[in-house]
């Protein structure tokens, strides 16, 4: 493995005793991944991590699955049909599917896991991502029986799932955790116990070998697997890294090939020792500020865009968040799948001199500057990012007259305020999409979206093209619609996008394979070592 010098001082025992062992098994490719957190669980029907999904992605195929380019493509499933009407999804599984003790993956196991999931007692915290499928949620409300979900084997090896209505990104859904399988005869057996060592049966390129809490997680190749002579990692640990630098050390010591998140006090000092290990990406999440659209004078669309145009966003990615992230003029980020170019601002190409008149002017306007100040309220969760964040952005605002009063609270109660219709004036928000389609962005902001729509924000015409999206089968079509709502979202400005997120990897050079991409999504069967 590759070493580093560095200015961090390495416990280099324990990496000699590592490169040992290594070496001792020279026939044996061992990957070594940092993973940021433990585990809470590896059900996939009561995940909710990205800790956990890393490892279920390994363990576990879907009927589809995401390749190293985070580009959706064939899993226990070959090949599918899709009715005319967008409804009906007719998956054709692999003749060789098999599960990790020799058992063939069947269509009636899919059902099997997808009524787990869908039953209340079940306590699933993700089974809404599944609702589109028909009578979905009436099920996990305890209103109908599993038996009456839109999901039936036709015969072993041709599952059909009907939804309620087309879902153009359904195939989407189903790249995630919630759309793993499980083994029926094993969690018949043990019941929870079906994800302890010697009990989990799996259908993934990797079997779980070990688990020490706090430790490690061991996986070893899986050799039923369908594709098993393409994976090239024989075993894989995942340990969890909670502390970045300790991460961040043994990264360098040669201990990890792979950590997936980085100490952001580092980040200037990676950037310039680390280029080629340090990897930065565009990642599928928005940072913003939700306003109050329905409150007095942030009704004022003229104020949320004056608001909006003076924020100098390159200066808040380059001088405080320092990791990469992009400034972000659109609230889609770009690169998401069904579709093309997001709706960006009209003022994202204005310097940011003539956006500072431009939103004087329109303070003005509505009435308002340094002779007739407003008082605004901005609310953030605890972190010193965010308080960096919010201190630039009032010194930005005070130009326009704006005197900006800050109130923190730690997460869970910051956001507790905001999904339960608490008032506030503007409010730090971030969303990291669950799937890779602009709905999973623009349905924040629906009329009805009480959960998320933190900003009381109700347009009609908007409604409607998210409506009218939501019934179009064709992708082009469909993407247009979208478009145009999220013209009428950038227009109005309930939220004001700030940047975008970026995924954080350290990566060995001796890794093979990695792929940055949107969905920071890499699985270990794509991935080899450097002889």
């Amino acid at each position: 493995m590759t070493r580093y010098r560095s200015l961090i001082a390495v416990p280099s025992l324990s990496a000699a005793l590592l490169l040992g062992a290594v070496a001792g098994a020279a026939a044996e490719v061992t990957l070594h991944r940092g993973n940021t957190g433990e585990p809470e669980t590896l059900d996939q029907h009561q995940t909710s991590t990205i800790y956990e999904a890393h490892i279920l992605r390994d363990l576990y195929e879907g009927l589809v699955v995401y390749d190293e380019a985070a580009n959706i493509i064939p899993g226990a499933a070959e090949s599918w049909d899709i009715s005319d009407d967008g409804t009906v999804y007719t998956f054709h599984l692999r003749e060789d599917a098999s599960w990790s003790n020799g058992d063939p993956v069947t269509a009636e196991d899919f059902v099997f896991s997808l009524r787990r999931i869908l039953n209340p007692a079940t306590g699933a915290k993700y089974a809404n991502i599944l609702y589109p499928i028909l009578n979905a949620e009436a099920v996990f409300e305890g209103e109908m029986e599993g038996t009456e979900l839109g999901a039936a084997a036709v015969d072993e090896r041709t599952l059909e799932i009907t939804l309620a209505e087309a879902t153009p990104y359904f195939l989407e859904l189903l790249t995630h955790q919630t759309g793993l399988p499980v083994h029926p005869a094993s969690v018949e057996e043990h019941g929870e116990d079906f994800v302890r060592p010697g009990n989990m049966v799996s259908n993934g390129a990797f079997m779980l070998v070990e688990q020490v809490p706090q430790a490690h997680i061991l996986l070893e190749r899986n050799p039923e697997f369908h594709a098993a002579d393409t994976v090239a990692i024989d075993r894989v640990y995942y340990y969890p890294t909670e502390d970045r630098s300790a991460a961040l050390r043994r990264f360098q010591a040669g201990e990890l090939h792979i950590n997936n998140d980085v100490p952001q006090e580092q980040v200037s000092w990676m950037q310039e020792n680390m280029p080629d290990e340090f990897r930065a990406a565009p990642k599928l999440g928005i940072y913003y500020y939700a306003i109050r659209a329905d409150k007095e004078p942030w009704s004022d669309i003229r104020v949320r865009r004056a608001l909006s145009l003076a924020i100098d966003r390159e200066y808040i990615v380059e001088e405080i968040t320092g990791a990469g992230e992009i400034p972000a003029y659109s609230f889609v980020p770009p690169g998401i799948s069904n579709y093309g170019e997001p709706a960006y601002a009209d003022y994202a190409e204005m310097s940011m001199l003539d956006r500072e008149d431009e939103a004087i002017r329109l303070m003005t306007e509505a009435g308002f500057g340094p002779d007739n100040p407003i008082t605004l309220e901005l609310r953030y969760n605890t972190s010193d990012n965010h308080r960096q964040v919010a201190v630039a952005i009032a010194d930005m605002w005070s130009l326009l007259g704006v005197e900006v009063e800050l109130f923190n609270s730690d997460v869970a109660t910051h956001y507790a305020h905001l999904r339960d219709g608490g008032d506030f004036d503007v409010a730090r928000a971030g969303w990291i999409g669950d799937y890779s389609d602009p709905q999973n962005f623009l349905f924040l902001v629906e009329c009805e979206n009480t959960g998320f729509n933190y900003a009381n924000f109700c347009n009609d015409e908007y409604e409607r093209l998210m409506g009218e999206a939501a019934g179009t089968i064709d992708l082009d079509a469909r993407a247009e619609l979208l478009f145009q709502a999220e013209q009428i979202f950038m227009d109005e400005l309930p939220y004001l996008p700030i940047y975008y997120y970026v995924s954080l990897n350290l990566v060995s050079p001796d890794v093979v394979g990695w792929e940055d991409n949107i969905q920071d999504v890499h699985p270990t069967r794509f991935l080899s070592l450097a002889e």
